[in-house]
């Protein structure tokens, strides 16, 4: 903005918001004409817009596809008139905009049609923080969100997104101003893609416990691994991962799930934050050394509402007797949070999982493993490494009563995903289900891996609702008996029971990338873009590294609008950032290259697909097809021919021995 006629340089304090229309180059002239007529309408009748004009303490500048709006008196001006604009815009919900305020230097001018304008760092930085939203975000700088936190009226609508490099290396603080009525609530695209943490009221600072967090409630991080060797993170893992188990059987308390508490590790981690993202009121931390023989654990509970240590142990002891300190912490814990422990709640935790570190070592690495299961193109050799790992667990301990559940769900993974169809992969899984069953029948894990293979395996949704109505007496904190009565529920075309069970399973396990994901499926079938944009946005925020669910938020573009560019552009993004990251996306990558029929596009993600080729929506497609549909979009109809021969041989090869 530019100006001629410039007088002596005057800098003074402006308070800007700046608002344009989304989509505005879409428009058609006529239809951009008639809806900045009415946005300009709608702006006059604002009434702080009114007051600040009368005063003579407000510059209107427009700026092609919006205007910017310069006040002087208060940085509460610019917020009141975005919501004061946004109310009124719900009568109007063809014109999408989004606003932005900043407060900073300029310095007043006249242009060269001799009407008064600004220039300087406060405009400029306005549209910056303005250019960060989507449509409906009314997005304010950290410097405003910083003042208007003092006041108490504002103070519950400011969410606070992090920082966000602009142009020449400059980094904003961004906050997210909306109510239940006005503004957008979830996180912007930018923000998202660009690893922005999760959203958080700027109140968080002072944390006091949501009426909705129970009393009873606590999150298990990860324990520190304090040993030399690094390998032994697995071990300082498995101590986490037991103590969360066992305080997860106790129907008193409610446990956030290990998915979602496994990137808070050590030593760079927030209490209150954490507590408050993950809607609980207390935490347990602490850290695990082994030397030899030995082992020291250490760890520590305390309610995050207040920073207060509530209690803390140290056990140096056998390393043969880490289990009994594992289970002595859980009911330390329990204890502390003045739970009610049943006999039977008593009798599971005090029960070891093995006394073979050999094989528990196995059916932890197998484990994580199965974890990172998502849209992920290695979910087949994830598998296949899995059943390898809990096969040797169970070598070394055949009474490994949760290698075997584990086991099931492997070996029922790939039958799912149509890797190996045959009756003997169903048998391998029933035959793990009935060991474990045979173990412990009246554990909760069996009935839940039972339940699984009746679902995934046989079709039998009545045998599968049934097994995890008897898995849900013993385990009421695991977020998968939710989760799967969700997938059922979908499977059976009863949508909003889907989506309500899944949300159910995300109350446990908030910051669980692949839960997210099966929701987002949901609503694609529903057609619904918007919710399934807003819930690949809580993916994003939740592991803002992950790059299939960055990718898989693209692609709603592609789904919603037929528009291949931003994916496109997120897709290069994260193979510049990861290029290992190339084998988890090659599917999502494959399939937007054909979309944009781009021949170089098609042979790189080709060549990451694994042998098996692709698998959408469990439905395999031989390597060779891939490369038939390749040929195919770049015109070469002879190697097309050629590839879907072979196609074809492969599959009917499958079908021959896995009718």
């Amino acid at each position: 903005m530019a100006g001629a006629g410039k007088q002596a340089t005057h800098l003074e304090t402006a308070h800007v918001l700046f608002i344009d229309v989304v989509g505005y180059s879409k428009l058609l002239v006529n239809e951009q004409r008639e809806v900045l007529q009415q946005l300009n309408d709608i702006v006059r009748n604002a009434p702080q817009f009114g007051k600040s004009s009368a005063a003579g303490k407000l510059i209107r500048i427009p700026s092609g596809d919006g205007m910017a709006l310069v006040f002087f008196q208060s940085p509460e001006e610019p917020v009141h008139c975005a919501m004061e604009i946004a109310r009124a815009l719900k009568n109007h919900p063809h014109i999408r905009v989004r606003m932005g305020v900043h407060s900073g230097p300029v310095d007043q001018m006249t242009d060269l049609n001799d009407r008064l304008n600004v220039a300087g760092a406060g405009i400029n930085f306005a549209q910056r923080v303005m250019d960060c939203g989507d449509a409906g975000h009314i997005l304010i700088s950290k410097r405003v969100a910083d003042d208007l936190a003092q006041d108490s009226l504002w103070q519950p609508l400011l969410h606070e997104l992090g920082e966000i490099e602009v142009k020449h290396g400059v980094k904003l603080g961004v906050v997210n101003l909306y109510n239940e009525e006005l503004g957008n609530s979830q996180p912007p695209r930018k923000l998202g893609q660009r690893a922005a943490p999760p959203t958080q009221p700027i109140a968080s600072r002072e944390f006091e416990a949501a009426p909705h967090v129970p009393e009873k409630s606590i999150a298990v991080l990860p324990f520190e691994n304090l040993s030399a060797d690094p390998e032994n993170a697995f071990f300082a893992d498995g101590v986490q991962d037991e103590i969360l188990t066992n305080l997860a059987k106790i129907a008193d308390l409610k446990v956030t799930s290990r998915s979602s508490v496994m990137q808070y590790r050590a030593p760079t981690r927030n209490l209150r934050e954490i507590a408050s993202a993950l809607g609980v009121a207390h935490i347990l931390e602490g850290n695990v050394q082994r030397v030899g023989n030995r082992v020291r654990v250490s760890a520590q509970l305390i309610d995050a509402r207040t920073d207060t240590h509530l209690w803390a142990e140290n056990y140096h002891r056998p390393l043969d007797d880490v289990f009994a300190i594992q289970s002595e912490i859980a009911k330390a814990v329990a204890e502390q949070l003045k739970a009610k422990l049943s006999p039977a709640e008593k009798a599971a935790i005090e029960q070891p999982p093995t006394t073979n570190l050999v094989a528990y070592d196995r059916y932890l690495r197998g484990k994580k493993l199965l974890a990172q299961t998502s849209f992920d193109a290695r979910m087949i050799e994830h598998a296949r490494q899995a059943i390898r790992l809990l096969g040797q667990a169970v070598a070394h301990d055949p009474g490994f009563y949760l290698a075997y559940c584990q086991l099931a769900r492997a070996h029922e993974s790939l039958y799912f995903l149509g890797i190996d169809h045959t009756p003997a992969r169903i048998a391998l899984a029933r035959e793990a289900v009935e060991k474990a069953l045979s173990l412990a029948p009246e554990r909760g894990e069996a009935h839940l891996a039972a339940a699984w293979v009746a679902y995934h395996c046989e079709l039998d949704y009545a045998t599968a609702l049934s097994e995890l109505a008897i898995a849900r007496r013993g385990l009421p904190n695991d977020s998968t008996i939710p989760e799967l009565t969700g997938v059922i529920a979908r499977r059976q075309g009863r949508m909003e029971d889907s989506i309500e069970n899944m949300e159910r399973a995300a109350e446990l396990d908030p910051r669980n990338v692949w839960l997210l994901q099966q929701i987002c499926y949901t609503y694609n079938y529903l057609r619904c873009y918007e919710e399934m944009a807003g819930v690949l946005d809580r993916a994003v925020a939740a592991s803002p590294g992950d790059p299939v669910s960055r990718v898989a938020r693209a692609l709603v573009e592609l789904e919603s609008r037929g528009e291949t560019q931003p994916a496109r552009e997120v897709i290069h993004a994260v193979v510049t950032e990861d290029p290992s990251a190339v084998e988890a996306i090659a599917e999502q990558w494959f399939h937007l290259a054909l979309c944009r029929r781009e021949p170089t596009e098609m042979a790189r993600s080709l060549a990451s697909l694994p042998p098996e080729g692709s698998v959408p929506n469990c439905v395999r497609m031989p390597k060779s097809f891939c490369e038939g549909l390749a040929a195919r979009a770049r015109g070469d109809a002879p190697a097309a021919e050629s590839a879907f021969a072979d196609a074809r041989a492969e599959m009917a090869k499958i079908v021959a021995e896995q009718p």
